[in-house]
């Protein structure tokens, strides 16, 4: 007799990754979308790859325990995690693969389906893990919030604490529409209606960029020069002539507000901030040249290049935190504008990551990647989280 169906969403976050982590994860009725159990726990110190396949095996082991023979469509946000069981992207980390085996491990594998969500459609996920780590941080265990009675699934497994795990009432939880299998492949179906496109371009030139100086977000935050000004008002020319661009999104620097209203002004649109977007924190690097860096911090030049879990000197933040934030913006984005055509004013490291993101290409592609200033790059999404990536370092709208 085949198991019941569910539907498990789950999530993990980091503050600082690594740092105080926790999971949240729920299970659905995969017919009614009705909400039965609801599982937390603060993890203490952990990246968030980490938080999320813990989020990922204890809502597997949740759905397990509601019914051996379960049949789950799992729905998560990390598309790290949903392409590794997936089998489609390898575990490369020594972290990650006894977390993988472990997660493959709760129910047969032919019972369990993966698909990548935005963001947005994973909030009960994210709030619990929020719920999670600040319980963790009040030096106290998660508790579920009171709810009206319930029916009580089985036990937790021994291996869940029976703290993390909570049945739930859902009389007044909106019905989660049907999701579809997984989709392999960068070509989104045609039922997948229109993409969204996040037309990205990075800002025009300022004093420090000729001499190639790190320029990140917490250093003087220097606003556009002459040629800088000259290169906005030719991308908004560009832009302008396409008719296609429904919203603009730009970095709270001065330089990419600048380039940002250069289009928007064109178009008749608004600039809206988002502080998610914003350039590298390059720390003591800020205004460095690269190989001033060399001389004075050679060690750390080389770890960073090296390793994304590594920060420039005196700075808190990696490409892997980058990378984190950036996806948060572009989640966000998508969801927002869904369908839609954006343009996006950002900085180099943003937008390269961006496209490694869209490629599925390893860290360190960022490193070979050249954006000149005040170039385009275009990528489209597709419901079903596929990318395509459409357009890198256009300058044709410069010559």
């Amino acid at each position: 007799m085949a198991g019941t169906r569910y539907v498990v969403e789950a999530d993990g976050g980091s503050r600082g990754n690594p740092g105080p982590a926790g999971y949240g994860a729920v299970v659905r009725d995969a017919d009614t979308g009705r909400i039965l159990v609801e599982a937390a726990e603060y993890i203490g110190r952990a990246t968030n790859n980490v938080a999320e396949y813990r989020g990922l095996i204890a809502g597997l082991r949740a759905a397990r325990d509601l019914d051996p023979d379960a049949r789950v469509e799992v729905r998560m946000d990390s598309k790290l995690v949903v392409e590794q069981m997936s089998g489609r992207w390898q575990v490369k980390h020594p972290d990650m693969r006894p977390l993988a085996a472990e997660a493959r491990a709760v129910l047969p594998a032919g019972n369990v389906t993966y698909e990548w969500i935005p963001r947005e459609r994973n909030k009960d996920a994210d709030r619990l893990a929020n719920e999670a780590m600040d319980a963790g941080k009040q030096g106290r265990r998660w508790e579920p919030a009171p709810r009206a009675a319930a029916p009580v699934p089985a036990a937790p497994a021994p291996d869940v604490p029976a703290s993390a795990v909570a049945p739930v009432s859902t009389a007044a939880d909106e019905p989660v529409p049907a999701a579809s299998a997984p989709r392999a492949g960068w070509a989104g179906p045609a039922d997948l209606g229109t993409p969204t496109t996040l037309v990205l371009l990075r800002h025009g030139e300022t004093p420090l960029t000729p001499l190639k100086r790190f320029s990140g977000s917490t250093g003087s935050d220097p606003g556009l020069s002459e040629k800088g000004r000259w290169q906005a008002e030719r991308a908004a020319d560009s832009l302008a002539a396409r008719g296609t661009v429904q919203a603009v999104v730009a970095s709270p620097m001065l330089r990419t507000r600048q380039t940002a209203e250069a289009t928007a002004r064109r178009l008749g649109l608004e600039v809206r901030i988002e502080e998610d977007l914003r350039e590298l924190d390059f720390g003591d690097w800020e205004g460095l040249t690269f190989a001033e860096v060399g001389e004075r911090h050679p060690a750390d030049l080389t770890t960073w290049l090296g390793s994304p879990e590594a920060a420039p000197t005196g700075s808190a933040e990696s490409l892997t935190a980058l990378a984190d934030r950036v996806a948060r913006a572009r989640d966000r984005i998508t969801a927002r504008y869904s369908g839609q055509t954006v343009l996006v004013v950002s900085h180099v490291s943003p937008i390269k990551t961006l496209v490694r993101l869209a490629l599925g290409a390893p860290p360190d592609a960022v490193h070979r990647m050249e954006l000149s200033p005040a170039s385009l790059c275009a990528v489209q999404y597709y419901r079903d989280g596929n990318a395509s990536l459409r357009l890198l370092n256009d300058t044709s709208h410069l010559r």
